[in-house]
């Protein structure tokens, strides 16, 4: 499928951005290993042969007794005594982090949190959890917060602008006066003390936060749905008895989206911070789960072990700061004033 003559000019303009797109580039790839984080990270090995069988513990929950074992519980591959049992009459390939997010490294040399060495490439947290496979783990639960946020926010935010700046009159009266209203609104006071009321989880918090991230895109929506309503072929489609809902999505929708893509990096990384600042708090995720606000929480509080705080200040740097610079790409790419070189 070959691309139309602007959507080529926009895509060389985005690759002129170097910056920009090796940045999207670095932020997919990441992203996307993240995606695979039990295959990367694990307490379970990815293949284990026992005779002549084969098992897939990270698919598959296996009782003891399926190795030898004596009990009808799930299989510890890191206790010795099973490992040993499965090596008498088998093989295991296990990942290159031999940790999960929750696995506790109960063979520490010194005190939880420990600095790293060679077991544990980044040190552990105040728990004797891998701060590695923590951030692997988290790194995918925030940037996929923020791009279920982001998707959800801007639904909502251009289908509400569209109607607004459609229409105008009394509808976009009433709405630019509920928006000032909610947009008055202490937003981050509001959800520590919604969350501070309702047990969170990932799915309370996407709610909590959509109900203030979806007014962002609201305004440059309104505003390039008012300019172009009177156009001349919005004014024929009217005459020609064209549906609102068809002239709104199908001819004024893609003209107007233009200025609204270039906000969505922007939401995406008020999401991510947004969740870590909950996280950080003590208001976010669920306790135990990977989170970079509770990494952060974490160096906070023990000021003695390095390598917890500097993990997360440079996690979220290198997110947030690739994250922007996309934003930079993106905006280069649609700005008709830019040409490539």
């Amino acid at each position: 499928m070959s691309l139309s003559a602007i959507n080529r000019r926009r895509y060389q303009n985005f690759k002129a951005n170097k910056r920009g797109y090796w940045s999207m580039v670095l932020f997919v790839s990441l992203f996307i290993l993240s995606l695979f984080a039990e295959f990367i990270a694990n307490d379970k090995p990815l293949l284990v042969s026992y005779k002549d069988q084969f098992y897939f513990p990270t698919f598959v929950t296996y009782p003891e007794t399926d190795f030898g074992g004596d009990f009808e519980t799930a299989t510890d591959y890191r206790d010795p005594f099973v490992a040993d049992l499965i090596e008498e009459d088998g093989w295991q390939i296990w990942p290159p982090i031999r940790y999960s997010y929750t696995t506790i490294n109960y063979d520490l040399k010194s005190p939880a949190p420990s600095s790293p060495d060679f077991e544990n490439w980044l040190g552990t947290d105040d728990q004797g959890r891998d701060v590695l496979a923590r951030v692997i783990y988290g790194y995918r639960i925030s940037v996929s917060f923020g791009l279920i946020l982001t998707i959800f926010s801007s639904l909502i935010g251009v289908s509400a602008g569209a109607v607004q700046g459609y229409f105008g009159g009394w509808t976009d009266l009433i709405f630019q006066r509920v928006l000032e209203v909610w947009g008055g609104m202490p937003s981050l006071y509001i959800l520590i003390i919604l969350a501070s009321l309702i047990e969170p989880t990932f799915t309370i918090l996407l709610v909590l936060l959509l109900l203030f991230s979806w007014p962002s895109l609201v305004g440059v929506v309104r505003a390039e749905f008012l300019r172009s309503r009177n156009f001349d072929y919005v004014r024929a489609a009217r005459a020609l008895g064209v549906r609102d809902s068809v002239i709104m999505f199908k001819h004024l929708l893609p003209n107007s989206m233009v200025s609204a893509l270039t906000f969505l990096p922007f939401i995406l990384t008020g999401s991510i911070v947004s969740l870590t600042s909950l996280d950080f708090l003590g208001l976010g995720l669920p306790p135990g789960s990977a989170s970079l606000g509770e990494l952060l929480a974490q160096g906070k509080a023990n000021l003695q072990a390095p390598w917890l705080g500097v993990t997360a200040f440079l996690t979220l740097s290198i997110m947030l700061t690739l994250a922007f610079f996309m934003q930079e790409g993106i905006r280069d790419a649609f700005d008709p004033r830019k040409t490539f070189q």
